[in-house]
């Protein structure tokens, strides 16, 4: 097993990644408080691995939420499935909600331990490598809206992230490769030595080769608790880790929340930033072939989908919905070379036009 750590003062917290994990209840004990533990899970990771952390709090009071399954179910009436448990069950405000699940019960968990009685202690126990990459550290938590993704929210650490690679072996291919895009993003934000390392192990991490899987996400966690331990709220370090995300993000809202998945969107949209980023005179020929070669590798999307009703100014308007926005303009990150991306707002209009015009 190793351990991270994510330094935020008095409220540091470990990441935990090895097998078995969540089979190590003395591993996971020191992070429950109260006697009270509700499980939330979905209608997917619940019959695989939802008994078995049960079993890790035998000694507790425990009550399970099983939520449908997918991003078109991270809404507030969904939501309101696990305040229905805890206020019916009398939980209190020293119980401890717990996470099974990919990111969108991660966010949606995160985001009830944020708001029950003000706020209670959660943990996370991510099974996709999406969520355990990324979703799962720095506690951002919340749920989408019809106008723009994950609008709603809160900022609310967890206790620790429990991270077991065993559970990666039941997740399907497609889920895999989308968890990708976010591992690349690390290397493309401000670790070329991760890049380089990626280019030569993506068939490894798709073979699921349990160590350089393992590798894989260490390297992309430390990536983040790093970050995050500077920039807690996403003032303007952590914004970086935003990169395809604002194009992304108006690619899973324009085709409706969950034909893409999350990191297929990411996947697009990193392109489309890295064709801004060129057309800016910023990112050199060889790199964006490099960027679009990795991605390709991953089996992941290059180009965003072709939908008749998909217009440039729809796909700008579900930009202008992002949370990113300042002052009506639409902040993204760019890339001035492999391993160095920066954020802004002062771009031409135009090349931000002829990129959703050229790069589609």
């Amino acid at each position: 097993m190793k351990t991270l750590t994510v330094e935020l003062g008095e409220r540091s917290y470990p990441i935990f990644i090895g097998q078995d994990l969540l089979k190590n209840a003395e591993l996971v004990a020191p992070y429950v408080s109260g006697t009270q533990v509700l499980i939330v899970s979905n209608t997917t990771v619940a019959p695989l691995y939802l008994e078995q952390v049960e079993a890790l709090f035998s000694d507790y009071e425990v009550r399970c939420v099983v939520l449908p399954d997918g991003e078109k179910y991270k809404t507030l009436e969904v939501l309101n499935k696990i305040f229905d448990v805890a206020i019916a069950s009398k939980f209190d405000r020293k119980c401890t909600f717990v996470a099974l699940g990919g990111g969108v019960i991660g966010d949606m968990t995160g985001f009830a331990a944020a708001s029950f009685q003000r706020g209670v202690n959660f943990i996370q126990m991510p099974t996709t490598l999406l969520s355990q990459v990324d979703s799962s550290v720095g506690g951002k938590t919340g749920v989408n809206h019809p106008f723009g993704k994950n609008m709603i929210g809160a900022f609310h650490q967890p206790e620790c992230v429990i991270i077991d690679t065993n559970v990666l072996n039941t997740l399907e291919d497609r889920e895999l490769s989308s968890g990708l895009a976010e591992v690349i993003k690390y290397g493309l934000i401000n670790d070329t030595p991760f890049f380089d390392w990626l280019e030569k192990n993506i068939p490894a991490i798709l073979a699921r080769d349990p160590d350089v899987l393992s590798e894989a996400i260490e390297r992309s966690c430390q990536n983040k608790a790093d970050i995050v331990a500077k920039d807690e709220k996403e003032n303007d370090l952590r914004a970086l880790f935003n990169l395809g995300h604002t194009f992304g993000h108006a690619i899973e809202s324009g085709m409706g929340y969950g034909n893409w998945l999350h990191g297929e969107g990411v996947s697009a949209g990193t392109l489309q930033a890295v064709y801004l980023s060129a057309l800016l005179g910023d990112l050199s020929a060889e790199d964006k072939v490099r960027i679009a070669a990795i991605f390709e590798q991953a089996k992941l999307p290059l180009l965003p989908p072709s939908v008749k009703d998909m217009s440039n100014e729809k796909f700008l308007d579900l930009m202008a919905s992002d949370k990113k926005v300042q002052a009506g303009t639409i902040r993204l990150v760019l890339l001035k070379s492999i391993g160095e991306a920066y954020v802004t707002g002062d771009y031409p209009a135009e090349m931000l036009a002829q990129t959703l015009t050229e790069y589609r």
